[in-house]
């Protein structure tokens, strides 16, 4: 596996686009050999369509596209994120008894922290921003090498 692997769309900011940035992501990691039975590969989708869905309804018609961005940094740590042309950064709301909705930072923040990993945004040049995650993969990820003998 080469030391850092990416890969990356871009969809229509419309509600139609999460499972494809959901499904793309789960095709990439399977790619990269993180096998899909995984507690993890659930996790990351979850943390997709959460993030995906805050691009679509939270930029108020201002980002016609987001792009999800996936990278592997040397079989050591997993980042996924997702960008967006709105310059609001993400804000955690407070959970009243009857909202429904709201909640998708805080579930991602605690899925990410869960996994040992940490959430951060990012300006971008174009005046949007990235919302990334890192998971650190050691622990559940199992590199293609592990299978090989060792050289001698």
């Amino acid at each position: 596996m080469a030391d850092h692997q990416e890969a990356s769309v871009t969809l229509p900011s419309e509600p139609a686009s999460v499972p494809v940035a959901r499904a793309y992501v789960s095709d990439v990691l399977a790619d990269w050999g993180l096998p899909a039975d995984t507690g993890v590969t659930d996790t990351v989708r979850l943390i997709v369509s959460e993030l995906a869905t805050n691009a679509i309804q939270h930029t108020l018609g201002q980002s016609p596209t987001f792009t999800v961005d996936v990278e592997l940094l040397r079989d050591e740590q997993l980042r996924v994120g997702v960008t967006d042309s709105h310059p609001r950064h993400p804000q955690r709301l407070p959970a009243a008894v009857q909202q429904d909705n709201g909640r998708g930072m805080a579930i991602i923040r605690s899925l990410t922290v869960e996994h040992g990993g940490r959430l951060s945004v990012s300006p971008t040049p174009e005046g949007g921003k990235t919302v990334w995650i890192a998971l650190p993969v050691q622990r559940w990820w199992r590199s293609p090498r592990a299978d090989r003998p060792a050289q001698r």
